[in-house]
């Protein structure tokens, strides 16, 4: 599927100012979509917008399907009734430059269930009447998540295959004992959720009428600890105990020397088949309920996937293994229709995985900071796109760009300077120009590189399990020339609809 010539900046809403030590779907989200339309950009990229795992990453949520809670504005609960005032104080040790997750989570999470407790004691017959259809209309997937949330919490967030066998193979009597010994912890989750899902609806729908479409972001594998593998055991490649028998992850590449462990359960993937990959269709249907475009992680493991012995410490003893190819997205197709996705194509691309992307018309990435390693044949570099290209100067796994330049080689550097005919004085916007001048339908300029930020402000460094996702921005490193300057690159090369 084709788009249309446009631009956008990639930016989570953790990352976002705001009062309470992380961003969230507060007054600083409608801003920000009000800057982008300043600078004549129409895309807004997320990371998940999933719950956070293991090192507070977004991609290894405990819910494929739930929102993270993080993210819920607290002073839309106030205005509802539900804190008082003198709960929204900030809270002490707060950074406004990054999220400490060790202040901001019992922060955060200790409001939420005094605006869930004061909600379900109200008789407001509006909001109790919205939120019942809300849990009617979720359901599929909301009644395992809130029992799963609620039992990780009583076990001490030990692995589910850990529980008492009886709940951990969900036996039904077990299920119903667990519904009711945690039936308030439940009411809490589900109005989590409820609130997440409202209050992002009308953001993007705010987005949606300045022309913003907003980019999703939906990862390959899910968390082990996570409701949907409790509750789809039999979709998941584990032992008779209920254990990853092998894990995923990648061979050793640009980022890691023994590759990258990630650790999640793999797919039993004609298991998928054999009900027409329902699981599948449910969770893309569901995601684009949520976002306009879709960007699928890793889209090189529906071609082959790289499976790791459970066992194994690290990716380097690993091997390739066919993954369930175009019958997923020809189910995905059929159920759905054609769908805006973006293949995330990065790694060890074969021919089978670039067939797979052109079968079904998904347009695939190139970065920028990975072009000028080579020669000029490099897939990276912009005379070799394609329209149908989605083009960032990084990603969240990147270096910001110019962290990237201070550390790049000296064979990097001179070619970058020749390829771009630079200095190399400017080089985040020199890639930025690059991005936007170049044949790829979509440029994507992470909000790092728009304020030129250095290596320290990076999202994410593969391979490292803590110590990232944790970059937030402030207003005022937000000048005004930093929305004119976007604005007019999207006017000098047809990416925004701004006058002439």
């Amino acid at each position: 599927m084709r788009f249309e010539r446009a631009s956008g900046v990639l930016l989570h809403p953790s990352s976002l100012p705001g009062p309470f030590g992380s961003g969230d779907f507060g007054p600083e989200a409608y801003h920000f979509v009000d800057w982008l339309v300043a600078g004549g950009q129409r895309l807004w990229q997320l990371l998940p917008l999933a719950g956070l795992g293991p090192g507070n990453s977004p991609y290894m949520s405990n819910s494929a399907f739930a929102g993270n809670a993080l993210l819920v504005d607290l002073n839309d609960l106030h205005r509802q009734g539900w804190l008082q005032p003198a709960e929204l104080a900030p809270p002490a040790g707060a950074d406004a430059s990054e999220i400490d997750y060790a202040v901001v989570h019992p922060f955060r999470m200790e409001r939420l269930a005094r605006a869930a407790s004061r909600f379900e004691a109200s008789d407001n017959a509006e909001h109790q009447n919205d939120f019942a259809h809300f849990c009617q209309e979720q359901a599929a997937w909301l009644d395992d998540f809130a029992l799963f949330m609620s039992e990780c919490e009583a076990c001490g967030w030990k692995d589910w295959c850990d529980w008492d066998p009886a709940l951990a193979q969900r036996q039904p009597a077990a299920l119903e004992q667990a519904r009711l010994r945690n039936a308030s912890r439940m009411h809490f989750w589900k109005f989590t959720q409820w609130r997440f899902f409202r209050q992002w609806a009308a953001l993007k729908a705010y987005a949606n009428g300045k022309g913003v479409q907003i980019i999703g972001d939906t990862p390959i594998f899910i968390a082990y600890l996570s409701a949907e593998v409790w509750a789809n055991q039999h979709l998941f490649d584990l032992d008779a105990k209920g254990r990853p028998a092998v894990v995923a992850g990648v061979p050793p590449d640009f980022f890691s020397a023994t590759g990258q462990r990630w650790g999640n359960p793999l797919y039993r993937w004609k298991a998928h088949a054999k009900d027409g990959f329902a699981w599948w269709v449910d969770r893309i249907r569901r995601t684009f309920e949520l976002v306009d475009i879709v960007r699928i992680d890793h889209f090189r493991g529906f071609a082959g996937y790289w499976e790791i012995p459970a066992s194994a410490p690290t990716a380097e003893t690993g091997r390739w293994v066919p993954g369930p190819g175009a019958a997923l997205f020809k189910a995905i197709t059929k159920a759905l229709g054609p769908m805006p996705i973006i293949a995330e194509d990065l790694g060890v691309i074969t021919p089978d995985v670039d067939a797979l992307r052109r079968k079904f018309g998904l347009p695939g990435m190139r970065i920028l900071q990975f072009a000028f390693a080579g020669d000029a044949s490099d897939r990276f570099l912009p005379h070799n796109y394609e329209p149908d290209t989605v083009v960032y100067t990084g990603t969240h796994d990147n270096d910001t760009t110019a962290g990237w330049w201070a550390t790049a080689t000296d064979k990097e550097r001179h070619h970058a300077r020749a390829y771009l005919a630079t200095d190399g004085h400017d080089m985040p916007w020199t890639m930025i120009r690059a991005a936007m001048a170049s044949v790829a339908d979509t440029a994507v300029h992470p909000m790092q590189d728009v304020l030129a930020l250095p290596g320290e402000c990076r999202m994410n460094l593969p391979g490292q399990e803590s110590g990232w996702w944790k970059w937030r921005f402030e207003w005022a490193q937000v000048q005004p020339w930093h929305a004119g300057r976007l604005a007019e690159l999207s006017r000098l090369y047809g990416r925004c609809a701004l006058p002439a």
